[in-house]
């Protein structure tokens, strides 16, 4: 079972949603945020990224920086930018960008659920990443950003967020990056249908935010352990997230581009990556299928495809292009064995189009290379099967909004 539990929003007043709405702390950068954010002092961007509030030099994991973030917070509450709803609530959260239309259910999610498995994860997460957000959630008493949850669809879901659709939203607004944001509050005598049909659904699955996810869950278990008198019921055994049926979410390419060829020439790295992979000019840079590359190297894009025999067609994680990318080049051609932590590669979310490759190599990166999307299908293989995905295999869009629904720890 999903135990999935409503909350009292703290929301901002309708007028004023376009204007508090941002995106997530971690898709852009602090001077991204600072630009985003001039001009309007009630951006979430002051809570979420409230290092643009402080000088330039302030490490990000300054006191300081946790300090105005709650500050800022607490000045929003005040000053009535945000309103607490009068009942526990569930939310539905829609999102429009371009023809795509995906709608999921605004909820409470289990830390013990998370802790235990049942909500599955397909990420690791970076120690010093999951430690801000941990410090950040703490400092606020609050979740800030909400989790990007999927679930195998059900019928029965499908119809309460259809019929909930059918009422006047409390939020509708299109962003300045064209994407409608629609938000309508489940009826109070339909709760307890939404916590039955999610008692249904056996996991979730993290799409989105496994570091929001890691860190909402350990400050939960955090408190439940500096807690003498804890029973299980208290708000902060829950976190902020958004259920999606996976049949609506759509998982971007999320390319590659490396900073040089490993001591070769184009004509040395061409010849042995025809080792593992044909190689040929490309008419069509995009992929088209699996297990299908382009490259962009020496100005022209070439299509790679990966020989037979060349991966391990059942493993669910080495079948990944990601992965046969990684294990037949970027490691045994350009040296580049750890993603993770090597600077000579970096990768690019597929939102910014192939056009976007072409211009980091020609401002000085050496070269770059497109993949097909990894599907949903793969993604919940490989965590009922309780493994990891290589780093960066999934671009999902578009990005949920923080600050139209915040949900603190001490309140249901």
């Amino acid at each position: 079972m999903s135990d999935v539990r409503p909350f009292r929003a703290l929301r901002p007043r309708p007028e004023l949603a376009a204007r508090v709405a941002s995106p997530p702390y971690d898709v852009i950068s602090s001077e991204e945020a600072r630009k985003m954010a001039e001009g309007n002092e009630i951006s979430f961007l002051h809570v979420n990224k409230p290092e643009i509030d402080l000088p330039r030099e302030v490490d990000l994991y300054d006191d300081r920086v946790y300090a105005t973030g709650a500050r800022n917070l607490r000045r929003f509450m005040g000053a009535g930018v945000f309103v607490r709803e009068k009942e526990p609530c569930f939310y539905v959260y829609q999102q429009r960008m371009g023809d795509h239309v995906q709608a999921g259910m605004v909820v409470a999610a289990s830390c013990q659920e998370y802790a235990d498995g049942l909500i599955k994860r397909h990420e690791l997460t970076r120690k010093d990443k999951e430690d801000d957000r941990t410090r950040h959630t703490h400092e606020l008493n609050a979740n800030a950003g909400p989790v990007f949850l999927t679930y195998r669809k059900r019928a029965d879901i499908d119809a309460i967020l259809e019929a909930v659709r059918k009422g006047s939203p409390i939020y509708d607004f299109v962003a300045s990056d064209g994407i409608a944001h629609t938000v309508w509050i489940v009826p109070a005598e339909q709760a307890e249908e939404v916590r039955a049909a999610f008692g249904r659904v056996p996991a979730l699955y993290v799409a989105d935010g496994h570091h929001r996810a890691a860190s909402a869950a350990r400050v939960g278990l955090e408190r439940k352990a500096a807690n003498p008198e804890h029973r299980g019921d208290e708000p902060y055994n829950y976190f902020l997230a958004v259920l999606f049926p996976h049949d609506q979410l759509r998982i971007m390419d999320y390319n590659r581009v490396v900073k040089d060829l490993g001591g070769l020439s184009e004509k040395e790295l061409l010849k042995k990556v025809g080792e593992k992979f044909t190689v040929a000019p490309a008419s069509e840079p995009r992929p088209d299928a699996p297990r299908r590359f382009g490259m962009f190297l020496g100005g022209k894009w070439h299509r790679l495809e990966a020989k037979p025999g060349t991966f391990a067609a059942g493993d669910p994680v080495r079948s990944l292009d990601v992965a046969i990318l990684q294990e037949n080049l970027l490691a045994p051609v350009l040296g580049i064995a750890d993603p993770r932590t090597d600077k000579r590669i970096d990768f690019v979310g597929g939102i910014r189009g192939l056009g976007e490759l072409e211009r980091r190599v020609k401002e000085g990166w050496a070269a770059a290379f497109a993949l097909f999307p990894t599907s949903l299908d793969q993604l919940m293989s490989v965590a009922d099967a309780g493994l990891v995905m290589p780093p960066k295999s999934t671009w999902f869009e578009p990005k949920l909004r923080s600050g139209l629904l915040v949900r603190t720890l001490d309140t249901w």
